[in-house]
């Protein structure tokens, strides 16, 4: 299974050899180390002989790995485990599972009640591609998860990786997995230097994953090779002294276990300035639901509007209030913010509440025409439907804010008295902050959560 590599205890519970690791000083390795190799057969029978005694010994016990034959229990499994700690996704699958037990009860699902129960999990796109995978496998395989790369790869979602571990975990195919950690180890194990994303590189490292794959048991040598990879091979800070391959490893033995692979170059986030609006009414909030495509596409949210490059975001605020109320006089009233860091974006958002009964009464007449849907929910009923986990700690924050109103101090309501997060909220937009100067648009096609 995919994952994202996390601190465990030492499998053998002794300590961790510290390394002196090698100057990081740009320098490339011979050329020989440049690119991964073909080991030796004798060395590739050591090699799976100890990686698969070690797993046998020291495997995480992870509810997907219950149900090795289940095919479409480790395709959800698969979905979820991208981008995701193994931590997070665990409860998120025993829910998932007991709510679509089959690929059947999914694909007959409407999309929302999907969205509604991936809520939180982040990487929407993945409940979308899942969801539309499961409709092609009643479609056209009979309700039956295809057994073959080919025919897994062709599915909605599904990449190489994918298709080669649920081919080789369930129908014990011989075929190779390569994901972060995988190519981790690889690397490290054959010290090889060079970008880990450049395309020869990349092919030769799924030839060397192929070649090691072994007849028997190539399920559990490739979740043996994840597993190191998530728990021994991390990327800081390496248990070398505890890793079955460590006799054979050549980056421990070049003192390079701290170098490679190569670090990728990070891109800075483009940020993203939004303002959204609190409208009450009855002790219930308005939901609007977002466009398919693009950023929480298909989720529920609080309205919201983007602050153009050069602008404030109380003229954001005007503007979406004046869309909303219909032109009735309305004052959004300042909340707080708060900042989510996704992929590739950094975006901000500031919460404001709609006064004014007789406006929020008029919606949503007047609300804006690409919004393909509205419901007006308790706060919380919004696990009803799918919400980002931003939408979620906007709700939370208007909860706290509702509480210290509620329970303040009489002298507190003094003109001119705000709130920490109302004031953190006035001095951003007195120090003129703005957006990414529409480098990144509300509705782009995004895989972010």
């Amino acid at each position: 299974m995919s994952e994202n590599p996390g601190r465990s205890p030492d499998p053998a519970g002794g300590p961790r050899r510290r390394q002196k690791p090698a100057p990081s000083d740009g320098r490339r390795l011979p050329a020989r180390r440049s690119r991964p190799e073909r080991p030796g057969t004798g060395r590739i029978r050591r090699f799976r002989a100890r990686l698969l005694a070690w797993y046998d010994a020291h495997r995480r016990d992870l509810p997907w790995r219950r149900r090795p034959d289940d095919a479409w229990a480790q395709l959800v499994a698969e979905f979820m485990l991208q981008q995701t700690q193994v931590a997070t996704v665990t409860a998120y699958y025993e829910r998932f599972l007991r709510r679509f037990p089959t690929v059947e009860s999914l694909a007959r699902a409407p999309q929302e009640a999907v969205l509604a129960l991936w809520s939180g999990l982040g990487y929407y796109r993945r409940a979308r591609m899942l969801h539309e995978a499961a409709r092609r496998i009643v479609r056209e395989h009979g309700g039956e998860v295809p057994s073959t790369v080919d025919e897994l790869a062709r599915l909605p979602g599904i990449g190489r990786y994918t298709a080669g571990a649920i081919a080789s975990i369930v129908f014990g195919r011989r075929e190779p997995v390569l994901d972060g950690n995988v190519r981790r180890v690889l690397i490290r194990w054959q010290a090889t230097d060079g970008d880990p994303d450049a395309p020869d590189l990349r092919k030769r490292l799924w030839d060397l994953a192929e070649a090691l794959v072994p007849r028997r048991r190539p399920g559990d040598f490739n979740q043996s090779l994840m597993e190191l990879g998530a728990t021994v091979c991390t990327p800081r800070a390496p248990g070398c002294g505890v890793c079955p391959l460590r006799r054979s490893c050549a980056a421990r033995r070049l003192g390079l276990t701290e170098i490679l692979p190569r670090a990728k170059r990070r891109r800075t986030p483009e940020a993203l300035n939004i303002v959204a609006l609190a409208v009450e009414r009855d002790g219930r909030l308005l939901f609007v639901r977002r466009p398919a495509r693009g950023l929480w596409g298909g989720l529920w949210d609080l309205p919201t509007e983007a602050v153009a490059c050069g602008e404030r975001p109380t003229q954001a605020l005007r503007r979406l209030v004046r869309r909303l109320a219909g032109g009735r006089r309305a004052v959004g009233r300042p909340v707080g913010r708060i900042t989510r860091l996704l992929t590739h974006r950094k975006v901000t958002f500031r919460l404001y509440r709609l006064t004014g009964t007789p406006a929020a009464r008029g919606i949503p007449a007047g609300r804006r025409a690409g919004d393909t849907g509205y419901r007006w929910l308790k706060p919380d009923e919004s696990g009803r439907v799918g919400v980002s986990r931003a939408v979620q700690s906007l709700i939370a924050m208007l909860d706290r804010h509702r509480s210290r109103r509620r329970f303040r101090r009489p002298e507190a309501d003094r003109p001119g008295r705000r709130s920490r997060d109302q004031l953190q909220g006035a001095a951003a937009e007195e120090a003129g902050e703005e957006s990414g100067c529409g480098t990144v648009s509300l509705t782009g096609t995004s895989t972010d959560g």
